[in-house]
This record gives C-alpha cells, structure tokens and sequence, in this order.
C-alpha cells in the first residue's frame, strides 16, 4: 500500500490519482510501491486463473468412460 506522508495515511493504488498523486493532498506518492504492488495484483490475477491438475484428471477419466460405454454400445449391437 502506497504512504501518503503529508496526509498520514495509506492510500489504496485505486484511490490514486492517474498520475499517481494523493487525492487529497496533491502529493506525490512512491511509484516504485506501486509499480510492485501492481505485479503483485498481475501476478495473483495470473496465479487465480491456472486451472487445478484434478480437474483435467477428471476429465480424462470422463473421456475413458464415455469411450469405453460406445464400445460396449457397439459390441451389444452386434
């Protein structure tokens, strides 16, 4: 979280100014936090959307089921 030394307060990287001035003050906040602070965000944005290694296990196990009911399907027709 990025400091505002004159208002003596935290300040969300949202609530920023688009320069990165404090809104209240007018003072210009560290821009090495919240250039951190922003791969941080990318980087947990990133880490969220991974799809978990169980789900494309059961997928498979799926796919081999459904495979094997066609064979079974197949064999009664003949």
């Amino acid at each position: 979280m990025p400091w505002c030394e004159p208002c003596d307060k935290w300040r969300s990287p949202d609530a920023l100014m688009p320069d990165g001035t404090c809104p209240r003050c007018r003072s210009q906040v560290d821009q090495g936090q919240l250039a951190v602070e922003a791969q941080e965000r990318a980087a947990a944005k990133q880490e969220a959307a991974k799809i978990p290694w169980h789900f494309w296990v059961m997928v498979a196990a799926a796919a081999i089921y459904l495979v094997w009911r066609v064979i079974q399907g197949i064999g009664t027709l003949f």
